[in-house]
């Protein structure tokens, strides 16, 4: 029986592409190097910001990685938060599954996370966030996903998990928990949902929950 939903954050939570091209940007500007590709937005939209940043700057070797990562530590992330998007059914499919199912997150965001559960007025929803600073391996690695299961107490069978990434369903893989993805009907995932309300006529939702 399921009893716990966890959520990934970007593209899932939020529309953030935008935000992280935005802010990734600015970084390689500071250091005057060239905007990022295509393929690079694609890179930093689903990996964090430590290996996001290797990654973008792997071409510029005149940069130092300590000195971008010193200026990141010290930029406030606030101004980039007016690209994010809630999605617009986020807030009442968290009425709707609370307090029948128990919530967290496992994101690749770092201390980020904390600013928009803030901005957004979501921390009361979420009773537990793994963010990549708290888990010693991030995603894809299973650490996040073990680390909620036991704070809860519960098997893998009794979770599932919301994402939207390669990397979300290698998440889940290497736990056997149960994926539904969230606006990619090319990932392989147990199901495929473009809203979340959809999310309430699943199979693991089959109970009736009440609105």
């Amino acid at each position: 029986m399921l009893k716990l939903v966890i959520f990934d954050c970007d593209g899932v939570m939020f529309s953030s592409r935008e935000a992280n091209r935005i802010y990734y940007n600015h970084l390689l500007e500071h250091f005057a190097c060239p905007p990022m590709p295509e393929e690079d937005v694609d890179y930093v939209h689903i990996h964090n910001v430590t290996d996001s940043v290797t990654h973008i700057f792997r071409n510029h070797p005149r940069v130092s990685l300590d000195d971008v990562n010193r200026y990141r530590a010290a930029l406030d992330y606030t101004p980039f938060l007016k690209y994010m998007t809630m999605e617009p059914d986020l807030r009442e499919f968290l009425q709707r599954i609370r307090p029948r199912y128990r919530t967290a997150i496992s994101t690749n965001r770092t201390n980020t996370m904390d600013l928009i559960l803030d901005i957004f007025r979501l921390r009361p929803w979420f009773e537990m966030v793994v963010t990549a600073l708290d888990a010693p391996h991030p995603k894809p690695a299973p650490d996040g996903l073990h680390m909620i299961l036991d704070h809860f107490g519960l098997r893998v069978e009794e979770a599932i998990y919301i994402g939207d990434s390669e990397v979300d369903r290698e998440h889940c893989a290497s736990v056997g928990m149960e994926l539904i993805a969230f606006k990619n009907p090319d990932l392989e995932a147990h199901y495929h949902v473009n809203s979340f309300l959809e999310i309430c006529e699943l199979p693991p939702f089959a109970d009736p929950v009440a609105p």
